[in-house]
């Protein structure tokens, strides 16, 4: 990656690779860890998880960084809807928790753990380590922590991880609804990309061609091991969690999510922020992005065929559009993977979805086909053209 992007001369600023090492395998956890940490001359270890994942891998890290170093375990809480959020009540909390001479995180958990310790980690100004427990999100690696802040989904830019060791047996016996979730934001790269080459054309927004091309490969390798990853093989688990790892990365190099994150993020994040607003449970991100991607993607392609007043626009919105897959074919990739496909299955009704597809775009200052459909007040002729054409 380092190769490929520093080879581009697209003119944007691509940032050195934090990340030293990156473990996926068998032995991940109980011997390439606890190598590193010991190499790393780490005196004072805190593991960060939750009720949950302190279970499925908190208490075995305790274990077996026993002799290598001295460990602390600081345990989330979850809030009255039964889950653990990036607010600002948890981020103090974790901070409170976590020793003053501590001096490594590890982050035991899946993608809400993450941002929590990412945030801790650059706060405390020490480095943390990547332990996921399912192959759910793409942001294992990034540095943007994607906070909840007095009630509104921010993305900070804060730190990422120096080390991932991700145990390929543990995280086969993920559920599959989280397996599905990591590959909802896999299909999600289907509109960000798409999205991304919107804000390039129309916005002069920062763009890296060769960034594009690695997200998509990572994309494409997600589909051709659909099966697998159905299955839960190991090799499918594998291209997964390669694929998620590899996103994170992208966003890494060029200090921005743009193209791993576009409209169907946009609506993921709104609708996180009602079910906070209505203490409601919250539903697996990346189930929320796939079917949000999949709603776009109908509406995008339902856009090429409106006549436009600026050519310009239109020619790019067909270039950008055209060939995205349709919202079927992409329901059958996720229904392959035991995921959702609409966001009504996610408990989203008609009126809160009109509302997020009126209001997402505002929530970052990006030029998506999401904002274009209410710039041009668009939105209610591509859903009626969206749902004629699906029946």
């Amino acid at each position: 990656m380092n190769n490929t992007l520093g080879a581009c001369d697209c003119g944007a600023v691509h940032h050195p690779l934090t990340v030293e090492k990156i473990a996926v395998g068998e032995h991940a956890l109980d011997q390439e860890l606890p190598a590193y940490v010991k190499a790393a001359s780490f005196q004072k270890v805190a593991v960060i998880c939750d009720e949950t994942t302190e279970q499925i891998a908190g208490k075995k890290l305790m274990a077996i960084l026993h002799e290598k170093a001295e460990a602390a375990s600081v345990k989330l809480e979850a809030n009255a809807a039964g889950d653990v959020t990036a607010d600002e009540k948890t981020l103090v909390s974790a901070l409170i928790g976590i020793p003053l001479d501590t001096d490594v995180l590890i982050a035991a958990g899946a993608g809400t753990i993450h941002d929590i310790v990412r945030f801790c980690a650059f706060q405390r100004g020490i480095p943390f380590i990547s332990v996921p427990t399912a192959p759910s999100v793409d942001g294992f690696t990034s540095a943007g922590a994607p906070l909840i802040l007095k009630g509104k989904k921010q993305t900070i830019q804060t730190t990422a991880p120096i080390a991932l060791f991700a145990d390929l047996e543990l995280l086969r016996k993920a559920p599959q609804k989280m397996i599905a979730a990591g590959f909802g934001d896999m299909l999600g790269k289907v509109t960000s990309l798409a999205d991304w080459e919107i804000s390039r054309l129309l916005a002069d927004e920062p763009y890296c061609p060769a960034a594009a091309a690695i997200t998509k490969e990572a994309l494409e390798q997600c589909l051709l091991r659909i099966d697998d990853i159905a299955a839960k093989t190991r090799e499918g688990i594998e291209k997964l969690m390669e694929s998620l790892i590899i996103s994170g990365l992208v966003m890494l190099v060029l200090d921005h999510s743009r193209p791993a994150s576009g409209g169907e993020h946009h609506l993921s994040h709104y609708l996180e922020m009602k079910a906070l607003e209505n203490q409601k449970r919250q539903v697996l991100h990346g189930a929320k992005v796939g079917c949000a991607a999949i709603m776009l993607a109908d509406i995008y392609r339902s856009l090429t065929e409106t006549t436009w007043s600026d050519e310009h626009a239109e020619k790019t919105v067909r270039s950008a559009y055209e060939n995205l897959p349709a919202g079927e074919t992409m329901e059958g990739w996720m229904r392959r993977v035991g995921g959702p496909v609409s966001l009504e299955e996610l408990d989203v009704d008609e009126h809160l979805l009109t509302e997020a597809l009126a209001h997402a775009h505002h929530l970052r200052d990006r030029y998506t086909g999401l904002k274009i459909i209410n710039q041009y007040g668009l939105l209610p002729e591509m859903r009626q053209n969206v749902k004629h054409e699906r029946g």
